[in-house]
């Protein structure tokens, strides 16, 4: 889903308290000096870096805010990225046909903004008549966003193209870092989850309950409700494994480059599993209109979108390994292909079992060539197609669905490399 280069106010939710008042702090200029002195050695002992420069507060109205995340989408390079995102996610069956993604995410993101930093301008905004208590926590969070970018640089990284799943993975370092550290510093720097009653457990909940009451959140599409709390979930989940098994560390010199990274610490901890890039080549016939990855997390959210499933979601995509995309235009309209790679061909047998469960679900409709290797599906207005191969000797599951009629080998196999 589409990745702003703006932090969201999600996490202005938990009233946790705000620790001890440090004896003497230094003074800061400007709204929300009184908050930015309390909290800033507060985080500063939380994360174990110091603040290079003294971050900036300014405040916004809402009429800002929404013109502000309006102008961000209307950079040439993000428009042509929700495009693209638009029209494949349609494709996957994982949003609405008659979907505005644009006017749609503008909405939700007025809707969840309390405050955000801005890497550009190096500022931290707070968004005028916003609750006493949400300014808080959200001028904390933010804060912890304003020192991670004097050490390493957010819009760089957020800038990343192409490559959804590592975007993702790094989008959730830094919001889960922020979500962490914010809960840690309120807790005067211990340990969250021995400290907050009822645990992360109950974090969690918080996050869910917080989020599903809000009217545009509880509305959107499944993917953009996942794609949202993904990185602060998930992402703060990381963050505390990484406090566990590497204290002391900095978390920017090797930070996760997949979601399965995120999903699973042993991929990252223990027996570091980094994922294969796959390069599609030219098509056999069609015309590329956009291409990128979903990664382990988003083909989860694939499955369970049209099975409704949580534990088949969760079995067809452990062994993810790598997966590429391509959304092309026929002369009947667009279509689709997706090339995933994985660990084993046994998890690739139960990626290839479960998605042509997904895909009759979708569709209604029967495998009308069904064979051991490849099955095609006889669905209203589409040639869908489901097959596994080897590509460079690793085991590969590919998904084609194109408009009616048009054919389904419209990848080069001989084209498709891995790295």
């Amino acid at each position: 889903m589409k990745k702003l280069k703006i932090q969201t106010g999600i996490l202005a939710l938990l009233s946790l308290g705000t620790g001890a008042a440090c004896a003497e702090r230094a003074k800061f200029s400007g709204p929300y000096g009184k908050q930015v002195a309390e909290a800033i050695p507060k985080i500063e002992t939380a994360v174990g870096l110091k603040f290079k420069t003294p971050p900036k507060v300014e405040t916004r109205s809402r009429a800002q805010v929404r013109a502000f995340v309006a102008q961000e989408f209307l950079d040439p390079e993000a428009q042509k990225d929700l495009a693209g995102v638009e029209a494949s996610y349609k494709r996957f069956g994982m949003i609405p046909d008659t979907l505005n993604l644009q006017k749609f995410m503008v909405d939700l993101l007025e809707e969840q903004i309390v405050g955000y930093y801005d890497p550009k301008t190096k500022v931290l905004y707070v968004v005028d008549g916003s609750p006493r208590e949400a300014v808080d926590i959200t001028v904390t969070h933010e804060l912890v966003h304003a020192l991670q970018d004097q050490y390493i640089s957010l819009d760089s990284i957020q800038n990343i193209h192409g490559q959804n799943d590592r975007s993702s993975a790094a989008q959730a370092i830094f919001e889960g870092q922020a979500v962490y550290e914010q809960i840690a510093a309120s807790l005067g720097g211990t340990n969250v989850a021995i400290n907050l009653p009822g645990g992360w457990d109950r974090i969690r909940d918080m996050i869910r309950e917080n989020q599903s009451s809000m009217p545009i959140f509880a509305a959107a599409p499944l993917v953009i409700q996942e794609t949202l709390i993904f990185p602060y979930l998930s992402g703060a989940e990381f963050v505390r494994n990484f406090k566990d098994r590497r204290a002391g560390q900095n978390l920017y010199e090797d930070i996760p480059v997949s979601t399965e990274q995120i999903l699973h610490p042993i991929a990252y901890f223990s027996r570091r599993d980094a994922p294969t890039v796959v390069q599609l080549g030219d098509l056999v016939s069609g015309t590329k209109v956009y291409e990128n990855t979903l990664g382990e997390f988003e083909t989860r959210l694939f499955i369970f979108q049209h099975l409704a499933d949580q534990n088949e979601a969760v079995r067809a995509a452990t062994g993810w390994d790598g997966d590429r995309y391509v959304l092309f235009n026929t002369v009947g309209g667009q279509g689709l292909a997706w090339v995933t790679i994985w660990d084993s061909a046994v998890e690739a047998g139960e990626f290839y079992d479960i998605a042509d469960q997904a895909i009759q679900k979708r569709f209604s409709a029967k495998a009308t060539a069904a064979g051991k290797f490849a099955k095609s599906y006889a669905a209203e207005g589409r040639s869908v197609q489901l097959s596994t191969t080897e590509i460079g000797g690793r085991p590969a599951v590919i998904f084609v669905d194109g408009p009616q009629g048009s054919p389904t080998n419209v990848l080069r196999l001989d084209q498709v490399t891995l790295k």
